[in-house]
């Protein structure tokens, strides 16, 4: 599998890289002209870093040719093009416009590659309006980036950016399984024998479940999935006094070398991080003697739409891209959870968030989190849109964020997360397996947590859209009517917001 990179993002992000060294020049394609310069990829990575610093995002469909063309190659040759107008991002019913223009590409491929429409179409989307080509011609990505109804080109496959040392990998990329002591200080005991996280009493969530547990809400979960070993979060679901309600498990993330293999991994978490968040969301009321979730009587639906919480694989932006659309088309489901993230925008990752807040989900998306990245860089993607709710951790003494969190303009609320005198201790949730407890921390345990507080909200006001229910977070945040540059509305008080 790929190699991980020091380097955490977006929940507790890490940017990793695939099985070829990263420094390598990819060999060209045969067909490609020796005159075509394929640059390499320290050299693609510092135009990247170069725009992000410049316009926070990366717009490929701008960029100078040989760099996309070289990002492409790097990246398996897997070029996914967005078609349509400005906004276009899907539609239900495809106009004889949009089918002409996805034809275009095709033909220009064609034209450019001499190969056929089987051979070069990876993935056709039926929903958003986009399709991902295999493409080696420098000439293709010229024409494509000079033809009309083209929204976005992404070299989707590349995933080479901002690597560093290698060590370390699960824990760089947010993956934890093994288990942890907890601190006696960070939880007390509740009925009927359940942790109650330490933060939980800042925030107000134990007054606010007299009001509201969540129940009638689901809440979907896109991340690394769920344990098949954690019982509570299986057949354990509605141990204690959490009950009524279900959990169910998808797949969505192709664990395969192949561009086009279309092998579904299955839904069980095999890296840790989709636990800690389906914990924190809505693990049960317990009798056992373990931390208790925000919303412990809340529906869940997780996706497992990657491997890590970093995307920067084909196949986990693809899997995220298609978990979005099935939560979106959910009739149940009113918030969706994305403790995941990069930090430039991916299209097809894009679209499918609009089309998923075009069916009135309220998608929260962690701020971003990193060890190296904090000094310069702000929110990351998908929390950057303005479809999405972004928030992230600060520490227990005021406003300070968590050492390795991200904050900025673009950050809605906060949470606090981490002991200002010991970093390590941070959130207790249930652990990978049965009987297991584990500290999880960063962007991706507030984002979980504001989850979790948003469905104690919609549950006790099941009749309000999400413009109402975002309202009564804003207005429980504490610097509402104002917004902080760096923290938004900041930390949400959960009894006011249900009350």
């Amino acid at each position: 599998m790929k190699k991980i990179t020091l380097l955490t993002l977006g929940l507790i992000l890490a940017f990793s890289c695939s099985k070829e060294n990263p420094n390598e020049i990819v060999e060209p394609n045969s067909e490609i002209s020796e005159s075509q310069k394929l640059l390499s990829v320290p050299e693609v990575n510092a135009y990247i870093e170069g725009e992000l610093k410049q316009n926070g995002d990366v717009n490929w469909i701008k960029a100078p040719s040989t760099v996309l063309w070289s990002a492409v190659v790097h990246g398996g040759e897997v070029l996914s093009v967005g078609f349509g107008e400005k906004g276009e991002s899907f539609s239900t019913q495809r106009s004889s416009r949009l089918n002409d223009a996805r034809e275009n590409i095709y033909n220009i491929i064609q034209s450019k590659e001499g190969a056929n429409k089987s051979n070069s179409v990876i993935s056709a989307d039926e929903i958003l309006n986009v399709t991902d080509v295999k493409v080696t011609s420098l000439e293709t990505i010229k024409a494509l980036q000079e033809a009309d109804q083209i929204r976005y080109l992404d070299p989707i496959g590349y995933g080479f950016y901002l690597q560093e040392d290698n060590s370390n990998q699960q824990k760089s990329a947010g993956c934890s399984k093994s288990g942890q002591s907890i601190n006696s200080g960070d939880y007390r005991v509740i009925s009927p024998n359940a942790r109650l996280p330490w933060n939980f009493d800042i925030h107000k969530v134990p007054q606010a479940w007299n009001y509201s547990t969540g129940a009638g809400i689901t809440v979907g979960l896109i991340d690394t999935g769920i344990s098949a070993s954690q019982n509570l979060l299986g057949s354990g679901f509605n141990d204690g006094v959490s009950n009524g309600r279900f959990v169910q498990r998808f797949g969505t993330f192709i664990d395969s070398p192949w561009w086009w293999s279309n092998n579904i991994d299955g839904p069980n978490d095999k890296c840790g991080h989709g636990t800690s968040m389906a914990s924190a969301i809505a693990s049960p009321r317990n009798d056992d003697f373990m931390p208790v979730g925000v919303a412990y009587n809340c529906n869940l639906v997780a996706y497992r739409g990657t491997e890590d919480v970093v995307l920067n694989d084909y196949h986990e932006r693809k899997g995220v891209s298609n978990a979005l659309k099935a939560l979106g088309n959910r009739g149940d489901v009113k918030i969706i959870s994305m403790s995941i993230g990069y930090p430039w925008s991916i299209g097809n990752v894009k679209d499918a968030v609009k089309y998923a807040y075009g069916k009135g989900k309220m998608i929260i998306a962690a701020g971003g989190t990193s060890t190296s990245f904090t000094n310069w860089y702000g929110v990351i993607f998908p929390a950057s849109m303005s479809e999405t709710v972004a928030v992230t951790g600060i520490k227990d003494n005021g406003y300070n964020r968590c050492n390795i969190c991200h904050d900025g303009s673009k950050i809605d609320f906060t949470i606090v997360m981490e002991r200002a005198g010991n970093s390590s201790r941070n959130v207790p949730v249930i652990g990978f397996n049965t009987g297991t407890q584990t500290y999880v921390g960063g962007s991706s345990v507030a984002t979980a947590t504001t989850a979790g507080i948003a469905a104690l909200v919609w549950a006790r006001n099941p009749n309000m859209t999400r413009a109402q229910v975002l309202d009564k977070l804003k207005k429980a945040g504490e610097f509402y009517p104002n917004r902080n540059s760096k923290f938004g509305y900041g930390n949400i008080d959960a009894l006011k917001a249900v009350q």
